[in-house]
């Protein structure tokens, strides 16, 4: 059938009973279509907000990798490509020696781990009970039974052992894609953003790559230097008195990962470290807490300032925040990614404000030469 018949069976129809015929009524539901889609993106976002939080993780591994292969590039004078293999094989290379070379001593002292924990904290509670604090048994088992269950509810968040290795592999596949190709998925999203936007969204793109890589940078250094430098000094109690902290290598390593929390983590590796020093006496416990307090002081006030806080400063009560409203609605996950994601919004909503006062600037201008070009024509 040719388009002039097709076009006169159209005609044929008559009206479309769908159509408004009031301009003021399209205009309105039209209006309204657009809220109505709004509100099911947000229900979508919703929807997937754990998907997409891995996604966020993947953007965040991706940062370091970049990152990684940056610093690489300014001693080797190799393409990017081998710099990004020499980055992915140390961090393999890392995995595999603490499973392998470190695995036996660490998997021995986290099978003793708990046991010291639990005998410390009964004596903890019966420090207490003979200084006057009344203390039942029915409330340490309410309390236990609330920590068992905040712990099952986190569990459940990340899917169990299986579902939070499976997110971390999802992580990692993702984020390797990002890191070898960044441009492809940033022209990929600027291409569906209006043409006058896309400049300022590669500039805040660039800038949030940054601050990310910077971020990134800053928090690897201080992991490494806390479990370095806690395993020393545990060691160093060993060598110099003859009675060995015990677990030391595995306190340093906890110390380690958990220093890419900030804030919580820096407190639940003290507790672990205290409560397992006062497990060989007075003397080893108080030591640990000298040994949690430099190691804290020298991270927070010489290495962190030095690095991050340059490019992200991030008010401590705002990001403790962030990370109890990550942490309660995405678990254990949302806890680590809550300050990268308040790093990212603050450097969009500070690009949004600088565009902004372009703009303000630009209309100020243009008022001014308004009022500039009448006196000019009297003048004359």
């Amino acid at each position: 059938m040719s388009a002039p018949e097709q076009n006169s069976i159209d005609d044929d129809m008559g009206a479309s009973p769908a159509r408004i015929s009031s301009p003021e009524l399209r205009y309105e539901a039209a209006r309204a279509f657009v809220w109505v889609s709004i509100v099911g993106l947000v229900v979508l976002a919703v929807y997937i907000s754990q998907s997409l939080l891995v996604i966020f993780g993947a953007m965040v591994f991706a940062a370091m990798v970049d990152g990684g292969s940056r610093l690489l590039g300014r001693v080797l004078p190799i393409g990017r490509a081998w710099r990004l293999a020499i980055v992915l094989l140390g961090g393999v290379g890392f995995a595999v020696w603490l499973g392998m070379f470190a695995g036996s001593q660490i998997s021995q002292q986290a099978a003793e781990f708990p046991d010291i924990v639990s005998r410390q904290l009964d004596a903890s509670i019966d420090w207490l009970r003979a200084r006057g604090f009344a203390i039942s048994d029915s409330n340490v088992q309410s309390i236990f039974g609330q920590l068992a269950s905040g712990a099952g509810t986190v569990t459940r968040a990340i899917g169990g052992v299986f579902g939070g290795l499976t997110t971390f592999v999802l992580i990692v596949i993702i984020g390797i894609y990002v890191a070898v190709e960044p441009k492809l998925y940033e022209r990929g999203v600027a291409w569906m953003m209006p043409r006058g936007r896309r400049s300022e969204f590669h500039e805040m793109v660039n800038k949030m790559g940054f601050t990310m890589r910077r971020l990134m940078f800053g928090r690897i250094v201080g992991m490494v230097f806390e479990g370095i430098f806690t395993y020393l000094m545990l060691l160093a109690y060993g060598l110099i008195t003859g009675d060995a902290i015990p677990m030391a290598a595995l306190l340093a390593i906890l110390t380690g990962l958990l220093a890419f929390v900030p804030n919580i983590g820096a407190v639940i590796s003290g507790v672990l470290m205290v409560l397992v020093g006062f497990s060989g006496g007075v003397q080893m416990g108080v030591y640990t807490i000298i040994v949690y307090f430099l190691v804290q002081n020298i991270d927070g006030y010489l290495i962190v300032p030095m690095i991050a806080r340059k490019t992200v400063d991030l008010a401590p009560a705002l990001v403790l925040g962030m990370q109890l409203i990550m942490g309660i609605l995405f678990g254990i996950l949302g806890l680590f990614l809550a300050d990268p994601l308040l790093a990212m919004i603050k450097v969009a909503l500070e690009q949004r404000a600088k565009s902004k006062d372009a703009e303000d600037m630009a209309i100020e201008e243009g008022a001014l030469a308004n009022k500039a070009g009448p006196m000019e024509k009297t003048t004359a």
